[in-house]
């Protein structure tokens, strides 16, 4: 193998680590963005979330938060707050992936 093609694959071995990196940093960015404060809790914006408080009818319930601590919680509102949360984070975060993919 000559000089040329070791550096060549040198370079695109460093562009996919690069990426990758960049990726993971994404990820990372938006998974904290995803915590949010609502009544006496901290709570992260999710399927897990937003499916267990779709479950219920209760106005008001006891939940435990992402420190486990249990809280009581308006349960309508913790929803809308959760799936407003839920979706803004994912549609921002779609549209850096897919300019990180472009950039690929």
């Amino acid at each position: 193998m000559d000089n040329s093609t070791v550096q060549n694959m040198a370079q695109n071995v460093r562009h996919y680590f690069d990426h990758d990196a960049a990726k993971k940093a994404l990820k990372e960015k938006y998974e904290a963005k995803l915590l949010f404060a609502h009544g006496n809790g901290m709570w992260r914006a999710g399927p897990k979330l937003i499916s267990t408080l779709r479950l219920w009818k209760l106005n008001e319930m006891v939940l435990v938060d992402e420190y486990g601590n249990p809280c009581k919680v308006d349960r309508p509102e913790l929803e809308r707050e959760a799936i407003m949360r839920w979706q803004e984070q994912m549609n921002a975060w779609y549209q850096e992936y897919e300019s990180l993919r472009k950039e690929r």
